[in-house]
Parts: structure tokens; sequence; C-alpha cells
């Protein structure tokens, strides 16, 4: 089981690590609303490793039975790797001064939204303060880096989820054959 969440795990995390690094220069042109979307279904792409690697453990491990829990368990740990190096990555392009101004850009996006959307200028002020405190809070890397896993590892867990769920198999026993447990 290690031997396969490790791969699929830096495999899923290369591409993930990868497609960030891509699109970085283009951040700008992409802006903060599509770059939800970027992120997101670059996120997916990544995970969809996390099928890849169930399906290979339990063809060639699991003699091509595996239990929903323990594909889980593979999922799980496979998206566990893949957001880490994710997180690994956005340290690196956050604190490595790739995007050195990325909390003030981000604040100008937010009070700009408010701004076009009507709110009072007590609103405005207090979502500023907001976004203040926050961007101080995320200069210290232990609450960027878990702030920054919990982005990508929800969605390979629901991946992990539907995995395990569309590749579970029970092992099929002929007659007289006891089934064993893997």
């Amino acid at each position: 089981m290690k031997k396969t969440v490790l791969t699929f795990g830096l495999i899923s995390g290369g591409v993930i690590a990868a497609l960030m690094l891509l699109a970085l220069p283009f951040h700008d042109v992409i802006g903060f609303d599509r770059g939800y979307v970027v992120g997101y279904t670059t996120m997916v792409l990544a995970f969809l490793f996390i099928y890849f690697g169930v399906r290979s453990y339990r063809d060639n491990v699991g003699n091509g039975s595996v239990s929903f829990g323990r594909a889980l368990a593979i999922g799980s740990l496979i998206a566990v790797i893949s957001s880490l190096c994710y997180t690994a990555t956005w340290e690196v392009i956050y604190f490595g001064g790739l995007m050195p101004d990325f909390s003030a850009k981000y604040q100008a996006y937010e009070v700009g939204k408010l701004k076009a959307s009507g709110a009072s200028q007590a609103e405005i002020d207090r979502q500023a303060a907001d976004l203040q405190r926050f961007s101080e809070m995320y200069k210290n890397p232990a609450i960027n880096a878990a702030l920054t896993f919990i982005e990508p590892f929800p969605v390979g867990l629901v991946i992990a989820l539907v995995s395990a769920g569309i590749l579970r198999k029970k092992r099929e026993d002929g007659p007289g054959q006891v089934a064993v447990a893997v």
C-alpha cells in the first residue's frame, strides 16, 4: 500500500504543483474570480490520480479486489500527499517572493467588489480591517500552510470517496473457498 500511495501521491502532487506554477505568470490576466475556477479545475485534474492509484492497488496488490474502507484509505492518503505538495509549492511561491504583492492585490480585489456592490462605507471599512488582520495572520508560515492545505484536501477527499465507491470490489470466491481479508 505504501508504494502505491507514495507513487500516485507524488505524481498527483507533481501535477498539481506544475499546474500551479504554469498558471502563476498569468495570475493578473486570469484574475481572482476566474482564478478559483482555474485552481479548482487543476486540483480535480491532479486528483484524478487518486482513482488510478486505487485501481492500481486493487488490480496489482489486492488481486482484483479492494474493500470500500481500504480504497478510501488509499485515496485519502494520496490526497494528503498531493495536498502537501500543493502546500509546499504555495509556501515557496508566497514566501519565496514569486508573488510578493498577493495579499495587497487580494485585499484591493475584495474591497473593490464591496464598493461595486454598493456596500456602505462602514461595511467597506470593516471588511478592509478584517482583510488586513487576515493578511497579518497569513504571514505566519504555519497558519499559511494550514489554510493552504485545506484548499485542495476536501476536493481530494471527495474524489477518494467517489473512487472508493466505484472501485470497491469483493473477492469472488469459488465453491469451497474462503475469502481472505486484504
